[in-house]
């Protein structure tokens, strides 16, 4: 297995990959462009765009890509309809490719590999869309003044002890949207609302900034707990400013939930566009990132949990041990995105 550098993962930058087709296109489907697979993606990462140069170098398969936001993507195969030229939707948190399928937007694909490849609750029951990677959502603390000791479960964040010591981002997060859906997927609305609302009571200040601004503001004694997400930290512990890569030292990783469901994860993810003009190659490079190559890719250079399983963790993944992990189907979380956005809304949570 080729290992991914810095040097190799430069080697792809670009928005669009234009590599050199073989010209058999290498599948027998019938569109009238058989050496090319359209992508719309939300993601924007160097790894991504070298995944896309090896799946040509392997298939002759063309891969041009198009990055947005997430809205902006839907919103665009909305607008094509049948008309688009995307074959493949590649976004970030299950509640968007939830929103997607339920919008009509993707069909419905199979194969053994993705059925191998992607566990049962990381991909749509229905097949509309798989996870790539995985991401935790966490509780960071400060060092100097948690012990991991006195943490234990989402649910125990509402206690009046953390009372003005709770950094997180704002409720329109899609990332907190699918936190909240997955604990009204456990206790209801009514006990997630308690919970939301005790959050609240329990904020060291207005919800603002990124994912990454809570763990710094965590590290200059802002607030004292975080909920962010294990691949932001990731990319901070390891990163180029040297102050960033200082708060390794300066704050803890815990995974809640280990006595119960586990901790609540989120996954990247992707699904063939139901007007897509060549699915057949939209779905081998569908099979291609949720395999081996991909897979240790997205794994080695992105700090993200892989999907496929046996597939080894980034040292800075493996430094914060092993967890269990719920294994709630994803597709709840966008199922119960509005009533989660509605519970927030009641809370107060901003």
């Amino acid at each position: 297995m080729k290992c991914f550098t810095r040097a190799r993962l430069w080697m792809a930058v670009g928005v669009v990959i234009l590599a050199a087709c073989s010209g058999d296109g290498g599948s027998d489907g019938a569109s009238e462009d058989a050496g090319v697979v359209n992508v719309y993606s939300h993601r924007h990462y160097d790894t991504d765009q070298e995944l896309f140069r090896r799946f040509t170098e392997s298939t002759g398969i063309r891969v041009n890509v198009q990055t947005a936001s997430a809205d902006e993507l839907i919103t665009r195969l909305e607008t094509e309809g049948a008309d688009t030229r995307a074959d493949l939707l590649v976004t970030v948190d299950a509640g968007r490719l939830q929103r997607a399928k339920v919008r009509g937007l993707l069909r419905a694909v199979s194969s053994e590999t993705l059925q191998t490849n992607v566990p049962d609750h990381l991909r749509d029951p229905d097949g509309f869309w798989y996870g790539l990677t995985q991401r935790g959502r966490v509780i960071v603390y400060s060092k100097d003044r948690v012990s991991p000791e006195d943490l234990s479960t989402y649910e125990d964040l509402a206690d009046p002890k953390w009372r003005g010591k709770i950094l997180v981002r704002s409720s329109e997060n899609i990332y907190n949207q699918s936190l909240l859906a997955s604990i009204i997927a456990v206790h209801g609305d009514e006990k997630a609302e308690r919970w939301a609302e005790g959050v609240v009571q329990n904020m060291a200040r207005t919800p603002q900034g990124s994912d990454r601004d809570q763990v710094r503001d965590v590290a200059a004694g802002v607030g004292d707990i975080a909920i962010v997400n294990t691949y932001y930290l990731g990319l901070l512990f390891n990163g180029e400013d040297e102050r960033d890569r200082a708060l390794a030292d300066k704050v803890g990783v815990f995974f809640p939930n280990q006595g119960d469901r586990g901790a609540h994860m989120n996954v990247s993810g992707a699904g063939v566009t139901a007007h897509s003009p060549n699915p057949e190659n939209a779905l081998r490079l569908l099979e291609f990132l949720t395999d081996t190559e991909a897979q240790t890719g997205y794994a080695e250079a992105n700090y993200e949990y892989p999907v496929k399983p046996g597939i080894e963790w980034a040292e800075t993944l493996t430094g914060w041990g092993e967890f269990r992990a719920d294994t709630l189907n994803l597709s709840v979380l966008g199922e119960l995105n509005a009533r989660a956005v509605m519970v927030f809304d009641r809370a107060g949570w901003r």
